[in-house]
């Protein structure tokens, strides 16, 4: 008789007609059967009120191992894996039942969904007891659950042990690979799968497209999808949604915008793809425009593809229409607890300066969100909100949450640009007793040191890390040339090329500078040989690193070529240009240049002002000098203390020294020593020690770190022979703590640099650069003897 209420069961299409059935089978006394209970739970489940399924299961007096089963399955089907994994424990205490082998694939989901690794080794470990372990959907649901827990070793042992290996576990396994971020590994299980005569379909293809996505290879993409056309794979909805994401991935749009504009009955994934596709590629108007039509196209968006619309209207700093759409999320009740979009939440207020609105949403996400708490730290360093950053980090843990990886290495980033050492410090040993040893957070730590001067130790650090990525080594290099060890920087460089270890433009952007640091022509010259053979793509920041290091090197005839030769030229492409005419007394070159930028419609900015000044300061174009100084407000450009300090240098070496002296007075600020020490040095230059005791009043307020002013007003002094003011200052440098930075030379001896000076004696090799000092003076001297001789 039970059989006849199945019929019943299948026309009820809502929750309403169900609860009815329900009522009739109370009343019929058939709700003690356990075939039609069992059903009720499902198919209360299915209408989505797992309350209700669970309701029916607790009303049945003696549930059987199958009621179990569907009751945990129907947990599983809601998300509601804690409750699944607390059921099957709950049944297991009850001896008298039976396990069948139907409850494990669901309560393996769980497993995985709830990622608990220890629960699923031991639901393996009962799996076996029972004999259940050559079950082959077992077997693939193992495979599955380890794989998305990124146990890829274990998901292996167990895709090899089977003894017959269908489409669906070669697809988990290819599926296992892909998605723990190892494409070319699951690319080679697709290859053998394919060798041994299985089948793909299109579930198996929403893998290997994902893959080649991944790996961004064009070409190959192209040939997958030639793969799938020639064999008749159908392009379902996922498919196409794959294919959409795996071109644009690749960066060709207009194959992913073909692929969608072919399929005719669209699915929520696939508009989503092609708004995320839009959003990915930064074409933020697109995607909101796919959005909107597929609202017109009566589509339900979800919560994935809020994501790409919020972040687009973050991209274009909408506020007012990035608000209204969270309203309208919250009218359709997407995500109420912000689990999902809080994160997206805070980058669209973050971006609008709207920071107390941040707050609000993580107030609703609270202690459960760590990815939200992440995206604040990391926009608030970003935008250099640096104590807001930390604050953040801090108010993080007192809710309970214990920072990750990612919250550790953009809070150490913002101690770096903040200078914040001390913070930093105990923020390093947080990590170290936490045996974090992420490549993220020991890059932030080899960064954070290098910005506070003590690349000693952030060498330490790099040095320790046993398996080093492109990113730790362009961290150290950038470290070394940042602090003046433009040696240093060089050296790691050349252990990279000689181990052969991967280079990218950062790598080349940080040895450049370090050669424009030094005047090392030769090697840079060498550096943009190995920059074109290694195939590394110049842009507009590599172009002008070129044209900076040929400048300062002397190599104007090359520096103009690689600058001509630019597609795009910033401000700054321009600046270095006419920096480098400037600095070797080109001053013609540099005005003409100055007058081409502007007429192309480049504004020029403080830099540019700065050079020129120096430019016209170095060749004494007084004239010049004076007219560009005067034309800075007309470009909206503010004169700082820097433009000062050029402006006396150029008036003061040009001998109107009063002149000088009354640009300083018209300051809308206090002179700082530099702009003195201009003074001071035109002083020198045309003996005017009138002036310098003119001075002496303005002279007496100075209280500065730059041992160069100091050294410069003790010297004067000695030139005079005024050994009493002399020694006083010098004694006033003393008293402060300066002293006098030691100089230091530079050689190079098979094609390498070595740096000495007074004391160094720990640096490089000092033994091999006095030996060749001694053979080169023997040399000189014999050379000496043969002239005196001729």
């Amino acid at each position: 008789m039970t059989t006849l209420y199945m019929p019943l069961f299948r026309s009820c299409t809502n929750l309403r007609s169900l609860a009815q059935l329900h009522a009739h089978l109370l009343v019929t006394g058939f709700h003690h059967d356990p075939l039609p209970s069992t059903k009720l739970i499902e198919s209360y489940s299915q209408m989505g009120s797992f309350q209700s399924s669970k309701l029916v299961f607790r009303c049945f007096p003696n549930p059987d191992s199958f009621m179990w089963g569907v009751l945990i399955k129907c947990s599983v089907w809601s998300n509601l894996f804690q409750d699944a994994i607390f059921l099957y424990l709950t049944m297991i205490k009850n001896d008298q039942l039976h396990i069948s082998n139907f409850i494990f694939p669901s309560l393996l989901r769980a497993c995985s969904g709830f990622g608990d690794l220890g629960i699923g080794e031991m639901v393996h470990g009962t799996i076996i007891k029972s004999g259940f372990g050559k079950d082959t959907v077992i077997q693939s649901s193992l495979l599955s659950m380890y794989g998305e827990m990124g146990c890829l070793s274990y998901a292996k042992k167990m895709f090899d042990e089977m003894t017959m290996r269908d489409l669906v576990s070669w697809s988990s396994i290819i599926l296992s690979y892909v998605e723990n971020g190892k494409a070319n590994e699951g690319l080679e299980m697709f290859r053998l799968m394919v060798l041994e005569g299985i089948r793909p379909d299109s579930i198996t293809m929403l893998s290997v497209a994902e893959a080649f996505g991944d790996l961004g290879f064009l070409k190959l993409a192209r040939l997958i999808h030639g793969y799938i056309v020639r064999r008749r794979i159908e392009i379902d909805g996922s498919l196409a949604s794959s294919l959409v994401a795996m071109y644009s991935k690749c960066g060709d749009l207009d194959s992913a915008e073909r692929i969608f504009l072919n399929v005719t009955n669209r699915s929520t994934a696939l508009w989503t793809a092609m708004i995320s596709s839009y959003y990915r590629t930064g074409r933020f108007a697109e995607a909101l425009k796919s959005f909107f039509d597929m609202l017109d196209s009566r589509v339900e968006p979800n919560s994935v593809t809020m994501m790409s619309v919020l972040g687009s209207f973050a991209g274009l700093g909408w506020l007012r229409e990035g608000k209204s759409v969270h309203c309208y999320i919250i009218r359709k009740e997407m995500d109420l607890e912000y689990d999902v979009l809080g994160p997206v939440f805070i980058e669209l207020y973050m971006q609008c300066g709207k920071l107390n609105y941040c707050d609000k949403v993580l107030h609703v996400v609270g202690g459960r969100n760590i990815v939200a708490w992440n995206m604040i730290i990391s926009i608030c360093t970003e935008k250099g909100l640096l104590k807001e950053a930390l604050a953040h980090l801090v108010q993080m843990q007192t809710l309970g949450l214990m920072p990750d990886s990612f919250s550790l290495a953009s809070s150490i980033s913002a101690c770096a640009d903040g200078g914040l050492l001390l913070f930093g410090d105990q923020l390093h040993g947080h990590i170290i007793k936490r045996g974090l040893s992420d490549e993220f957070v020991q890059n932030s730590l080899i960064d954070m040191y290098s910005k506070c001067g003590l690349t000693e130790l952030a060498y330490t650090i790099f040095d320790d890390i046993n398996e080093k990525s492109v990113v730790t080594w362009n961290s150290m290099i950038c470290g070394f040339h940042q602090n003046g060890n433009s040696v240093e920087a060089i050296r790691l460089f050349d252990q990279m090329y000689l181990n052969g270890l991967e280079m990218n433009d950062v790598t080349f952007l940080s040895v450049l500078q370090a050669c424009s640091n030094l005047g090392y022509l030769e090697k840079g010259k060498w550096f943009h040989h190995k920059l074109l053979t290694y195939g590394v793509k110049t842009d507009l920041y590599i172009d002008t690193a070129l044209t900076d290091m040929y400048a300062k090197c002397g190599d104007l005839v090359t520096a103009q070529r690689v600058f001509d030769s630019m597609s795009e030229k910033s401000v700054v492409s321009w600046t270095v240009m006419i920096a480098g005419y400037g600095a070797h007394g080109r001053v013609n070159a540099a005005i003409s240049l100055f007058n081409q930028m502007v007429e192309s419609g480049i504004r020029p900015n403080q830099v540019t002002f700065m050079n020129i000044l120096s430019a016209c300061s170095h060749a004494g174009s007084v004239e010049d000098g004076k007219s560009y100084f005067k034309s800075m407000r007309d470009f909206g450009v503010e004169p700082n203390s820097e433009h000062y300090a050029c402006m006396v240098d150029l008036l003061s070496r040009g001998g109107d020294l009063n002149e000088a002296y009354r640009n300083i007075k018209s300051m809308p600020y206090p002179a700082d020593a530099s702009i003195w020490s201009a003074l001071l040095n035109g002083c020198r230059i045309h003996q005017r020690m009138d002036m310098i005791k003119s001075i002496e009043e303005d002279l007496v307020d100075i209280h500065t770190d730059d041992t160069g002013y100091y050294t410069l007003l003790s010297n004067i002094y000695g030139e005079e022979g005024n050994w009493k003011e002399f020694e006083k200052v010098r004694s006033l440098m003393k008293g402060i703590g300066l002293r006098k930075v030691p100089g230091y030379s530079l050689i190079e001896l098979d094609k390498r640099i070595y740096r000495f000076g007074v004391g160094f004696t720990s640096l490089l090799q000092t033994e091999e650069t006095f030996s060749f000092l001694e053979n080169f003076q023997i040399l000189a001297q014999e050379h000496v003897f043969y002239l005196e001789n001729q």
